[in-house]
């Protein structure tokens, strides 16, 4: 069996593969069980491997990789325009076989055990702290009922909390403080949750020189950081700065056509988590960029002139996404330009 391109379509415990041959014939396509994976890719000559991003795309990229294959992660988004006609899985192998062996197609880059780890700190932590404002809110609103109303600020919660585990506070009956008290139980669970995850975090930052470099841009933290150096393990797999800004959505939309150019809001595809804290230190930064005097200052403030807040904001991110994508290329440090008074 010759076979040098084959796409393999992912599943829990049936997967359908499809190869050709250097001349674009069907040398095989068939399905196989998740226990004859091992063993038919070790014995399958090395060849050109697609496969669509998915969970488990990134284990079975390392592991067809041990066996000599040279693996290629295709965002689903860029497979389906090869899906013929009918939506099965043996269609959907063929249409990544076809996909991966296009000279323009883009590919996921494949990710480590050890960067896989990282992120999924990332995702523990954005997932508690979701359930963290649920508490809350759900905590607030019950005790508004009963007519206690407490301030904007998870500080300000502690009052109300205090009512809740007081037994002779006779504010609250007695089945309503039953009824709260595993809802305040949850909560201090998931704030030491979250702390020790925080400390993880800044611990593994300590060690990773690429976070450490990502941290010297301004408006740009240690949980930013960390989560760029995970999420992208090889700055070459992007052209350029804007084409990393531009993956990350914080680039305007385009409706162009007939030479005349339509730019519509930010297209806000690829990495949403990045870019949320992007968002999320360019506008700390904002009160910060007022008092200070440099080129990218200066450049805001002439922009704040002239553009809405928000606006200006998503610009800042994208510089920030250009400069970090220029840091990880050349491997320095962010050096701020200042102004002479």
């Amino acid at each position: 069996m010759k076979v040098s391109t084959l796409g393999l379509d992912l599943a829990k415990n049936v997967f359908q593969i499809h190869g050709v041959d250097d001349k674009g014939n069907v040398t095989v396509r068939r399905q196989l069980r998740r226990q004859q994976m091992f063993s038919f890719f070790s014995d399958l000559p090395p060849c050109l491997i697609g496969l669509e991003a998915c969970g488990t795309a990134h284990y079975w990229a390392r592991e067809l990789e041990a066996r000599g294959h040279d693996v290629r992660i295709i965002p689903p988004s860029y497979v389906k325009p090869y899906v013929r006609r009918g939506k099965n899985d043996a269609a959907d192998a063929e249409a990544i076989c076809e996909a991966v062996g296009r000279p323009s197609m883009r590919f996921v880059p494949v990710k480590s055990e050890d960067q896989q780890a990282a992120l999924m700190q990332h995702k523990a932590r954005e997932l508690l702290m979701r359930q963290q404002n649920m508490l809350v809110n759900a905590l607030r609103s019950h005790m508004a009922e009963m007519g206690l109303i407490a301030a904007q600020g998870r500080e300000r919660l502690d009052r109300i909390v205090d009512v809740i585990m007081e037994d002779e506070d006779e504010s609250l009956p007695a089945l309503a403080r039953a009824s709260l008290r595993p809802l305040v139980a949850m909560l201090q669970a998931n704030e030491a949750a979250i702390d020790d995850i925080d400390r993880a975090i800044k611990a593994a930052h300590k060690e990773n020189e690429v976070s450490q470099r990502l941290a010297s841009i301004p408006g740009v933290g240690v949980l930013t950081a960390s989560a760029i150096a995970a999420t992208v393990p090889d700055p070459s797999f992007f052209k350029s700065g804007r084409e990393f800004a531009a993956w990350l959505g914080l680039v305007p939309r385009q409706n162009s056509s007939g030479g005349k150019e339509r730019l519509g809001r930010i297209s806000k595809q690829g990495n949403r988590y990045i870019r949320k804290l992007l968002v999320i230190g360019a506008t700390s930064m904002l009160n910060v960029v007022r008092r200070q005097s440099s080129r990218q200052a200066d450049w805001a403030k002439r922009l704040l002139e002239r553009k809405p807040t928000r606006l200006v904001t998503i610009a800042m991110a994208n510089k920030a996404a250009r400069i970090a994508w220029a840091l990880m290329t050349k491997k320095e440090i962010y050096r701020a330009t200042t102004i002479a008074a």
